[in-house]
C-alpha cells in the first residue's frame, strides 16, 4: 500500500489547470475545433469551412480555448492561424481519438 500512497500526492496548480483545460474541452464545438486542428496551424475561415458554423460562433470558442491557453496563434497579414499550443494537449487529442472516435 505504501507505493500507492507515493502517487496521492498530486501539485494542486496541475490540478487546477487539468479541470481548466477539461472543462473548456468538453463542449462539442470546442472539442470538435481541436479534433480538427490535430497539429496544424489553421486559419480561422478554413476551421469554419471544416466544422460547419458561422464564423462568429467560431470566433468565440477560439476565444474561450485561447484564454485557457490551449490555443496558440499567428498573424499572417490579414488571416489568423490556430495551433494546439501544448505538446500534453495533442496528446490528450491523441489519446480521446483513440478511445472515442469510432472510424479514426
Amino acid at each position: 500500500m505504501e507505493k500507492q500512497d507515493e502517487h496521492l500526492h498530486y501539485n494542486d496548480a496541475d490540478i487546477k489547470r487539468a479541470a481548466r483545460c477539461l472543462k473548456a474541452m468538453s463542449h462539442p464545438l470546442r472539442l470538435k475545433i481541436l479534433c480538427v486542428l490535430g497539429s496544424n496551424k489553421i486559419s480561422v475561415q478554413d476551421i469554419v469551412e471544416q466544422v460547419g458554423t458561422s464564423q462568429s460562433n467560431i470566433s468565440q470558442h477560439l476565444a474561450i480555448l485561447r484564454e485557457k491557453d490551449i490555443l496558440g496563434y499567428k498573424k499572417d497579414a490579414n488571416r489568423v492561424f490556430y495551433f494546439i499550443d501544448d505538446d500534453r494537449m495533442l496528446q490528450l487529442i491523441k489519446m480521446m481519438r483513440e478511445v472515442f472516435c469510432t472510424d479514426c
